[in-house]
C-alpha cells in the first residue's frame, strides 16, 4: 500500500519542500510540497529525482574495509586501531579532516564534524568552503566582526537587483536560500523593478535579467572598485550606518575610475557609471555576488566591495536591500571580532580562516616529508579528485597516505582511495535540519524532516561521524550527545530544560536548539515547515565591532597585490553550473545527464572558427597544470577570448563504482586549475580566469 510523506529536499540549498510516494521503503514518485509555506510546490529536475538517488543501486550498502565489505563493528574497530596508530606515531597533525559540499547539507556534518577536529586536535583541516564561498566569510568576518554575518538580498521587496558571478536558475542560489529563485526573480521586473547581470557568460540568468553585461573573468573587483569611485565622487553615497574608515576607501576608489578600469573588465566606462547610478538611484536596491565572484584571484575584495556597495547605498539592513536573516536555531552571539592567520599551513605559509587551511594546499601536505605531514585522511561527503584544484594531483596523493576512512555513500574518484569506506543510509533514512542553510534564508523559515524510513540497524551518519570522533576520546556516541547538551545548557543558564528533552542524539541536541532559539519552538512545531516572516532589521543583533569597518586594514593592504595584477590576454578558463546535477555527483542518474547537462568545451564561434574548431570536434585545453582532450561547443552566449568547463566531471577513473557510462564520463576541470594560485587573503581556489590555450585535435 503506497503512502505520501514530506520532507525538505537535502540537493542544494533552495530548501524546497517535496511530497514523496512511497511504495514500502521505495520512492515511486516525487513532487513539490504544495502545503510547504516557503517553496509552495516548487521543485526542479534535481528534487524530481530524489527518488532515483534515493533507491540508487550504486549506493553502498555496508562498509568497505580494504575494498571488501565487512560489519560496522569491523570497521569502526579498524578506523579507531588506525587512527590512534598514527597519531601516536607521527602527532596529531598527521591527521588531515576535510569536509565536502554535502557535511553543510546534513544535519551530522553540521552538528558532529566539529568533535572529529576537536577529538582529533589537529589544524590539518580542509573543505569545500575554500573552493567556492571562503572569501564571502573573511569579508563578512572583517566588515561586521562575524563571518557568519553575510548579508543576503531581500528578493521579496527589492526594486534593483545587481548580480555578479551569480546564475541562481541554474544553481538554485548560493548563501541565498530562496525557493522557486526564478519566480522571486521575475517578480521583481512585474512589480516594475530591475536585474542586471554582470557574466562572462549569458547564463540563463542573464537572458531572464533586464541587462547582461559581459566582464572579462576576474575583472570583478576592479569593476566593483569602479562603481564605488562613482559613487563616492558623484557624491552619491548615503549610508545609513556609521562606518570607520571610510576616508581610506575614498582614497584607494579614486585611482580605479570606470575609465581606468574599461581595458581590465571590457565593461564600457559609459556603463560602469550608469549602472552606479542606477543603484543609487533607485528606492530599493540590492548587489549579490556569488561563486563566480569567489573563485577568481581577488574574490575577498571582491566579496568586500559587494557589501561596500550596499552599505555606501544606505540598503545595509534594510526592507528590499540586504539583510541578515534569523535562523530558529540561532542562539547566542560572537564574543571576539574575527580574525584569520591563526596559524598556517606547514608548507606554503598559507594562513587558516575559519579554522581551515586551504584546500589548495592538501596535496603537497601530504605529499612533502617533515614534521606534520599528512600521513591518514578522513573525508566527509566530498570528492577533492573531481573538485578541488590540481585534482589529479590530489588523486596521487592519496595513495602515498598510511590510512584513510571516508564516509560516504559512494565509491567514488576520492574515495575509491580509501582503507575504510563508511556509508550514510539514504536521505529517506535520515533526519533533515538545515543547520547552515536557514542562515542564509531570504525569509524567516524552519523546518524539520523526521525520517520517513526505518534504517534498520544501520547507523544514522550522525552516528558514524560521532563514532569516528569517540574512537579517539575513548567515548560513545551518546556520551559525546550528553557532554555537548549539558555543556550548552549551562552556558545559556537553561540547565532545567534537560527534563523537557529526550535522550541524547542528533534530535534531541536540535530540539535543544530550537528551544533555545529565538522563537521559543520545539523541534515537533517544525515538522513540515514553519514560515517565520519577512526579514527584518537586526545590525545591531549581529554587529561585534564598534561600528563596521567599510575599509579594513588588511583588505587596504592587499590593494597593492591588486594593483599590480593584470588580467591574461590569452584565452581564460572559467565553470559552469548545471541544473541537473550537484557539483560531482548526480551524473549516475538517468534523467540528469540529458540536453545541457553534458561535459563541453563551450567558447565563442568567432573563436572557433579562428581557431579552425567545429562544432563536436574534440580540442586540447592545456594549461600551467595539465592538458586535456573534450568536445567544443561554439556557443555565443560566451564572450570572445574565454572558454568554459563544467565543474565536477572526469568519470573515467579506475576503483570506483558509480555505473556512469564511460561515453558521460566527462573530462575534470580541475586537470588545468592550478593549485599554486590562490585568493591570497581567504585561501580560496581558483577557478575562474585560469589562462589556457585551445587548439583543434589533430
Amino acid at each position: 500500500m503506497s503512502r505520501i510523506a514530506t520532507r525538505t529536499c537535502p540537493l542544494c540549498e533552495a530548501l524546497c519542500g517535496l511530497e514523496l510516494t512511497l511504495e514500502g521503503d521505495k520512492v515511486t514518485k516525487v513532487r513539490g510540497d504544495r502545503n510547504d509555506p516557503f517553496s509552495k510546490g516548487f521543485i526542479c529536475p534535481k528534487g524530481a529525482s530524489f527518488g532515483k538517488l534515493d533507491n540508487d543501486p550504486h549506493r553502498l550498502a555496508a562498509p568497505l574495509v580494504d575494498g571488501a565489505e565487512a560489519t560496522w563493528e569491523e570497521a569502526f574497530q579498524e578506523v579507531g586501531r588506525s587512527l590512534r596508530r598514527v597519531i601516536d606515531t607521527y602527532g596529531k597533525d598527521a591527521v588531515g579532516v576535510y569536509y565536502g559540499n554535502p557535511s553543510a547539507h546534513s544535519v551530522a556534518g553540521s552538528l558532529y564534524g566539529t568533535a572529529v577536529i576537536k577529538g582529533i586536535g589537529t589544524r590539518n583541516v580542509f573543505s569545500a568552503s575554500t573552493s567556492d564561498q571562503m572569501p564571502k566569510h573573511v569579508a563578512a568576518g572583517y566588515v561586521f566582526g562575524d563571518p557568519l554575518a553575510i548579508p543576503v538580498p531581500d528578493l521579496d521587496r527589492t526594486g534593483y537587483l545587481l548580480m555578479l558571478g551569480a546564475n541562481p536558475l541554474e544553481s538554485n542560489g548560493s548563501l541565498c536560500s530562496a525557493p522557486n529563485f526564478p519566480g522571486r526573480l521575475k517578480a521583481i521586473r512585474a512589480r516594475g523593478g530591475r536585474i542586471t547581470v554582470i557574466d562572462p557568460r549569458r547564463t540563463r540568468t542573464a537572458e531572464l535579467a533586464d541587462e547582461h553585461v559581459p566582464i572579462r573573468p576576474g575583472g570583478d573587483a576592479w569593476f566593483l572598485f569602479s562603481l564605488v569611485d562613482t559613487l563616492l565622487g558623484d557624491g552619491l553615497a548615503e549610508p545609513r550606518h556609521e562606518v570607520a574608515n571610510l576616508d581610506r576607501l575614498r582614497h584607494l576608489a579614486a585611482e580605479f575610475t570606470a575609465e581606468a578600469t574599461e581595458p581590465l573588465t571590457g565593461i564600457p566606462a559609459a556603463t560602469t557609471r550608469r549602472i552606479a547610478r542606477e543603484l543609487a538611484a533607485a528606492e530599493t536596491a540590492a548587489v549579490y555576488g556569488r561563486i563566480g565572484t569567489c573563485t577568481q584571484e581577488f574574490g575577498t575584495l571582491a566579496s568586500w566591495l559587494i557589501d561596500v556597495l550596499n552599505i555606501l547605498t544606505g540598503n545595509l539592513d534594510r526592507p528590499g536591500g540586504v539583510m541578515f536573516p534569523k535562523a530558529a536555531h540561532s542562539f547566542g552571539r560572537r564574543s571576539r571580532p574575527y580574525r584569520t592567520g591563526r596559524w598556517h599551513s606547514r608548507v606554503r605559509g598559507l594562513p587558516e580562516a575559519n579554522g581551515e587551511l586551504p584546500v589548495a594546499a592538501l596535496a603537497e601536505e601530504i605529499e612533502t616529508e617533515g614534521e606534520g605531514q599528512i600521513k591518514a585522511l578522513i573525508t566527509i561527503g566530498g570528492n577533492p579528485v573531481l573538485s578541488a584544484p590540481g585534482g589529479d594531483r590530489i588523486g596521487r596523493a592519496l595513495e602515498n597516505l598510511e590510512f584513510m576512512v571516508s564516509v560516504d555513500p559512494y565509491l567514488n574518484e576520492t574515495t575509491a582511495h580509501a582503507n575504510v569506506v563508511l556509508p550514510p543510509p539514504p536521505h529517506t533514512r535520515s533526519p533533515h535540519y538545515d543547520v547552515a542553510l536557514l542562515s542564509f534564508a531570504v525569509q524567516n523559515y524552519a523546518r524539520y524532516s523526521p525520517p520517513v524510513v526505518d534504517r534498520g540497524d544501520r547507523p544514522a551518519e550522525s552516528e558514524i561521524i560521532a563514532r569516528i570522533a569517540g574512537e579517539i576520546l575513548g567515548v560513545t556516541p551518546e556520551q559525546l550527545d550528553e557532554t555537548v547538551i549539558q555543556s550548552t545548557l549551562k552556558k545559556a543558564g537553561r540547565e532545567d530544560l534537560r527534563a523537557e528533552l529526550g535522550p541524547p542524539n542528533a534530535e534531541t541536541r536540535l530540539d535543544m536548539m530550537v528551544r533555545l532559539g529565538p522563537y521559543g519552538v520545539t523541534l515537533d512545531d517544525l515538522v513540515g515547515g514553519r514560515l517565520i516572516g519577512p526579514l527584518e532589521p537586526r545590525l545591531a543583533e549581529v554587529l561585534v565591532l564598534d561600528r563596521i569597518d567599510i575599509c579594513p586594514d588588511l583588505f587596504a593592504a592587499d590593494v597593492d597585490r591588486m594593483r599590480a595584477s593584470r588580467t591574461s590576454d590569452g584565452f581564460v578558463l572559467i565553470g559552469r553550473r548545471h541544473l541537473r546535477s550537484n557539483n560531482s555527483w548526480m551524473h549516475q542518474i538517468d534523467g540528469l545527464t540529458g540536453g545541457t547537462n553534458t561535459c563541453t568545451l563551450r567558447l565563442h564561434p568567432d573563436d572557433a572558427a579562428d581557431l579552425g574548431i567545429a562544432a563536436g570536434s574534440l580540442v586540447t585545453v592545456a594549461s600551467r597544470t595539465g592538458s586535456l582532450e573534450v568536445e567544443a561547443e561554439p556557443n555565443d552566449e560566451i564572450m570572445r577570448g574565454v572558454v568554459s568547463l563544467p565543474h565536477g566531471w572526469g568519470h573515467a577513473r579506475p576503483g570506483t563504482r558509480l555505473g556512469i557510462p564511460a561515453g558521460r564520463a566527462g573530462v575534470s576541470a580541475n586537470t588545468l586549475t592550478d593549485e599554486s594560485t590562490i585568493d591570497v587573503l581567504s585561501g580560496n581556489a581558483v577557478f575562474n580566469g585560469v589562462p589556457v590555450t585551445v587548439t583543434p585535435v589533430g
